[in-house]
């Protein structure tokens, strides 16, 4: 009776790795999808150790190095930076590293951002982005590319990152303004030239 018993348990186990099930829950995609609107603006406060310093200045055009230290949170952190420097028009390069950070891919169908949680510590192999107004305020838009641990990388739009031990922004702000507009077909805030 008990080597019956037996039998359809060893039958499972087989099946479901056969179907690799153990590989998709250890890689998340065994869990549901998490979507969200496009963000708006991001809480205020969270990049306590974030040090700027004003690199050049001609031309109505201004050089900054912005420097975030460990836990600092670079989304609100480049939003109080062009706030507080009236930052009207600017684009931006980094380089560093994240304890965590939550990426994002826009699905059209859904018009809502696909979320992609890292919560591993990576490199950012890459960070661009740009800020310009939205109904008179400062709206930060980055993308990144982040490397794991293993050499393999991920990237899309930035929602939330966790800086580890640094990250160095260096961002150029123009004296141009650039205003942003929402597009009522997406959802999302394009800059209209």
């Amino acid at each position: 009776m008990c080597k019956k018993k037996l039998i359809p348990l060893f039958i499972l186990i087989g099946v479901i790795f056969m179907a690799g099930l153990p590989s998709k829950i250890a890689s998340g995609q065994g869990e549901s999808e998490s979507y969200m609107a496009p963000p708006l603006q991001p809480k205020r406060g969270l990049a306590p150790g974030m040090k700027i310093q004003l690199l050049s200045q001609d031309n109505g055009r201004k050089e900054y190095a912005v420097i975030f230290s460990k836990g600092d949170e670079v989304v609100s952190g480049l939003t109080e930076f062009a706030k507080k420097y009236d930052v009207t028009s600017a684009h931006f390069t980094g380089i560093g590293a994240l304890r965590s950070v939550t990426l994002a891919w826009f699905s059209p169908e859904k018009k809502m951002y696909k979320k992609i949680p890292i919560k591993d510590q990576v490199e950012v192999a890459s960070l661009t982005g740009n800020i310009a107004l939205l109904n008179g305020n400062p709206v930060v838009h980055m993308h990144a590319v982040v490397g794991l641990s293993d050499g393999t990388a991920k990237a899309g739009h930035i929602l939330e990152a966790h800086v580890w031990p640094t990250l160095e922004v260096m961002v150029t702000v123009d004296s141009a303004r650039m205003v942003k507009t929402t597009d009522p077909d997406t959802g999302l805030s394009f800059i209209d030239p």
